[in-house]
């Protein structure tokens, strides 16, 4: 009787929300603004699909911003230098600055390394 109790209480809630509510916090919501076709925005997007595709395997949503396509998303997000990535989610938000060719620093500010004790 008990365990029928608690198994009614289980179905009356909505899984898929339950589901949804815990994809939401380990999914990435990634922007990479960058501009046009140069050297510097191809290695970043390289460096930033590996990146994601080794370390966050499908739990990532990556929007590539082109500054020149549309400057308005750049002003709101008040981009001054590209390629910049910002990660909305999960919180805190951060931005990295650069071709992410730095693997450990792009890894330290998407939260996926901690920084070991006694570096800077």
């Amino acid at each position: 009787m008990f365990g029928k109790d608690i198994m009614t209480r289980i179905d009356s809630t909505n899984i898929a929300d339950l589901t949804a509510k815990a994809n939401r916090k380990s999914r990435y919501v990634l922007r990479l603004y960058v501009t046009g076709a140069t050297a510097r925005s191809r290695r970043a997007i390289v460096n930033l699909d590996g990146i994601c595709h080794e370390f966050l395997k499908g739990q990532f949503d990556l929007e590539v911003i082109d500054v020149y396509q549309k400057p308005s998303l750049a002003k709101d997000e008040q981009i001054i230098a590209a390629p910049t990535l910002i990660k909305k989610l999960p919180l805190p938000m951060r931005r990295i600055i650069g071709d992410l060719s730095d693997r450990e620093a792009v890894l330290l500010g998407l939260d996926l390394k901690r920084k070991r004790q006694g570096t800077k």
